[in-house]
């Protein structure tokens, strides 16, 4: 209520100054119950803002209390969660040619700079990218654990993927 009150006297006071040849101020609730204060009437609803008289006497406020304003800044905390999508948790991907296809999804979408590692059995394999997108090729056949990563600008991981388990089948010819 306190900073209502702090609003409402230095709107006044600045709409008494600036308007010193002008002594009518219209107010209405805007459709989001907003209160809306103009030196016209409600466009097309005249009937609904309802008009305050000010007088042309200059009010000067001397100081304004603001300890009950909170100014400290917030950061906002950016939560980033990174997951596997493709190919499923335990799955089995029949490829003769050694070939998986490993498809991530980031939330929320991540920000310039960047980029997502893939980890193939605990090492990291290849290089970090801007997409969440990987292809192996000639990968040996087996099991193998995969997991991404993602990269904040400064090379800081800022999410994990939970690990997968795939099982590539590829035809031995002897």
């Amino acid at each position: 209520m306190a900073k209502y009150t702090i609003f409402v006297i230095l709107l006044f006071s600045l709409i008494g100054s600036s308007l010193a040849a002008s002594s009518k101020v219209y107010v209405w609730r805007s459709e989001s119950g907003d209160l809306v204060f103009s030196d016209s009437p409600k466009p097309g609803a005249e009937e609904v803002a309802e008009e305050i008289e000010i007088k042309n006497t200059q009010t000067i406020i001397s100081s304004v209390n603001t300890s009950v304003l909170d100014i400290t800044p917030r950061v906002v905390k950016e939560d980033y969660q990174v997951e596997i999508s493709q190919p499923e948790d335990h799955a089995t991907i029949r490829d003769n040619s050694g070939s998986i296809y490993i498809s991530g999804r980031v939330a929320p979408v991540f920000k310039q700079g960047f980029k997502v590692q893939l980890i193939m059995n605990g090492a990291i394999h290849g290089d970090p990218q801007t997409r969440s997108v990987f292809i192996l090729r000639d990968v040996d056949r087996g099991e193998h654990k995969i997991k991404l990563e993602l990269i904040n600008n400064q090379g800081k991981v800022i999410a994990s993927s939970k690990e997968r388990t795939v099982y590539l089948h590829r035809t031995r010819v002897n």
